[in-house]
């Protein structure tokens, strides 16, 4: 049975982005002082800044970035996240990124078969889709890191 792909969370990433980059995380960007935001602000700018007026308007962001710094997860992570205690605990690698042209940090794990021993701090990464789970209909998505040209 072909399970429905959908994200985790609305709108904070695509699969297919407007410029044909694929896989991009969305974030957005307030006219009245350029400032870039993810997760996506749709109400006001978090700027304290900017001098007002500006309007917010969503922007795929960089598809690659450097390791800033990164671990991994011995513990099993609350909900959204779905573990289930009967099946054994398999830990996981998390990344802070710093995107190339926006120059924020962001969160997300790495693509799966990538651990800590395959990273480095400044090495080049990329955004990647993934599945975080599966139940018996959907496939819920997120996005990953992984790193350019493959495992170091």
């Amino acid at each position: 049975m072909a399970r429905t792909r959908t994200p985790v969370v609305s709108g904070w990433f695509t699969e297919n982005a407007p410029d044909g980059g694929g896989f991009r995380l969305l974030g957005t960007r307030c006219s009245a002082c350029t400032a870039v935001f993810f997760p996506r602000e749709d109400a006001y700018c978090r700027n304290p800044r900017c001098p007002g007026g500006g309007e917010l308007a969503e922007v795929p962001l960089s598809p690659r970035g450097r390791v800033w710094s990164y671990t991994d997860g011995r513990y099993r992570p609350p909900a959204p996240y779905v573990s289930d205690p009967a099946e054994p605990w398999e830990p996981y690698t998390l990344l802070a990124v710093e995107l190339e042209a926006e120059g924020m940090v962001v969160l997300g794990q790495a693509a799966p078969g990538v651990g800590i021993s395959d990273l480095a701090v400044g090495m080049e990464v990329e955004v990647v889709g993934g599945v975080l789970n599966e139940d018996a209909g959907t496939a819920w998505t997120t996005w990953l890191f992984r790193p350019v040209g493959g495992v170091a």
